[in-house]
């Protein structure tokens, strides 16, 4: 009897083996075709083409709004009005709001024309908040293909909370091919200008 309970209990581990293996084996495949992915960063290379300073003043970037649609690591495509996609094989380094507020931290510091600039946490003086909303940034797939980006912005007064103004900027880049690369380059472009535009506006606002 012992003997055939050793055995029995033997069957059982093969199959247990049996049955997690294939389990394991998928989990690494998942993992795999993951790693796959292109990851993609946006650059901050825009530069400030107004004259205005605001060297006396404090900016505080606070964390962008977006629909959770547009607001994750997946670069998104735009098929119709109604329809979107995302691009197969490529990813951002980061979520979208994430790399937005960055960069857009990095710009306004590259100009060297504000007394500080940081995100929330960092322990500013801030004078002003710049409160954006990431309306679009997306490829346009549904007639010749474009990169859109459309980010809307506020400029609050820390000071006694109300909106000194408040403006929409976008920009429309062809992609001219149909490639990752050549997608995220025209996104690129195209987040660039909408930077450059909104660095000039915060600047000649304060």
């Amino acid at each position: 009897m012992m003997v055939c309970g050793t055995v029995a209990r033997r069957w059982i581990g093969l199959l247990a083996a049996a049955i997690v293996l294939p389990v394991a084996m998928g989990g690494l495949s998942s993992c795999s075709s993951a790693a796959k992915n292109d990851t993609f960063d946006l650059s901050a290379s825009p530069k400030s083409e107004t004259f205005a300073s605001a060297r006396n003043r404090q900016l505080l970037v606070a964390d962008p709004s977006a629909l959770k649609a547009v607001d994750s690591e997946q670069v998104l495509v735009r098929v119709s009005r109604s329809e979107i996609r995302y691009l197969s094989n490529a990813q951002w380094s980061d979520k979208l709001s994430r790399m937005v507020q960055s960069k857009l931290v990095e710009a306004f510091e590259n100009t060297g024309k504000l007394g500080g600039v940081g995100t929330p946490g960092q322990g500013l003086a801030i004078d002003y908040q710049l409160i954006t909303d990431i309306r679009a940034f997306e490829i346009d797939a549904s007639g010749s293909d474009r990169a859109v980006v459309e980010i809307s912005a506020k400029l609050l007064n820390d000071r006694n909370g109300t909106v000194k103004a408040q403006r929409a900027f976008s920009a429309s880049v062809p992609t001219g091919g149909s490639t990752n690369d050549v997608y995220i380059r025209a996104m690129d472009r195209a987040f660039g200008q909408v930077t450059t535009e909104i660095i000039d506006w915060t600047l000649t606002q304060l």
